[in-house]
């Protein structure tokens, strides 16, 4: 998702979804997954508020939100070391000056989420639980 500015999706990754109204009126994204992540500059910076923004933007598209809750397991109950991430989504500290880079466990966790065992897990499941169909063809908004 990119910096958080004050807890809210940087105005750049919100002038891509206002730019998806074409998408919108044919109801093109209504029932794909979707998940988001992002980088925040401190502790408390808006892990989870930044990706509910996200959220508000799935769900006008009808999207179906897929956060990995704590499908992660032991690593992201550890207290060893500073780390991001929450149950909304994969997340790293960038630090005040954007300087910091994600840790392993960082990495290892946006993994898990984006293409390890979880999201892409769900989308299967979505796809052979709608063989032959796409959810924008079967929306009642793909019609008009």
């Amino acid at each position: 998702m990119g910096c958080v500015i004050l807890r809210w999706m940087p105005v750049q990754m919100k002038a891509v979804w206002d730019a998806t109204g074409a998408l919108w009126a044919k109801g093109s994204l209504v029932g794909k997954p979707a998940a988001a992540f992002t980088s925040v500059g401190t502790q408390g910076g808006g892990i989870e508020t930044t990706i509910m923004t996200a959220v508000t933007q799935f769900t006008h598209h009808g999207m179906i939100f897929v956060p990995p809750g704590y499908s992660f397991g032991a690593d992201m109950f550890s207290l060893e070391a500073v780390k991001a991430g929450s149950p909304w989504g994969a997340a790293t500290f960038a630090g005040a000056d954007g300087s910091r880079q994600p840790t392993e466990v960082e990495l290892q966790y946006a993994k898990h989420q984006a293409s390890g065992a979880y999201f892409a897990r769900v989308v299967k499941k979505l796809a052979a639980a709608t063989p032959g169909t796409t959810a924008a063809a079967s929306s009642p908004r793909a019609k008009l």
